[in-house]
């Protein structure tokens, strides 16, 4: 994938790639205008909507109802160092789900891409020209 990146002004950061445009920005008290999410909440929102998707597929793919079915997402920071260290995400899943699935969705959800990309994280080059 090509992703072109600019700076349209103060903090904000935008990215296009393919036929989308991605707005970001930062919290007011990191010098943004807080317009739009920023990069670390779009991170922490693929990880969610992945996971999210995983499950989702799985019950279309045996024609399970969805009703009900949500995901949370929930982070732990270490207070000291400000950095992530834990990321909790709930399947919660409708009451006549069936409880012979229940293994296999949480297996399916877990497979998620960008988790995996977290698991096995590729390396990640920067170069200046």
């Amino acid at each position: 994938m090509n992703m072109q990146i600019e700076f349209p002004g103060g903090v904000a950061v935008t990215a296009t790639f393919k036929e989308f445009t991605v707005k970001t920005d930062q919290p007011i008290v990191n010098g943004g205008t807080n317009q739009n999410p920023s990069p670390f909440d779009l991170f922490l929102v693929s990880l969610g909507t992945c996971a999210g998707f995983y499950a989702l597929r799985f019950c279309q793919q045996r024609d399970l109802a969805t009703e009900g079915m949500r995901l949370s997402l929930d982070t732990q920071t270490n207070a000291a160092t400000k950095r992530l260290e834990k990321v909790l995400i709930v399947l919660t899943l409708p009451e006549e789900f069936p409880e012979k699935y229940k293994d296999a969705i949480l297996r399916a959800t877990d497979q998620c891409s960008v988790k995996q990309a977290l698991v096995q994280p590729p390396e990640v080059a920067v170069s200046v020209v």
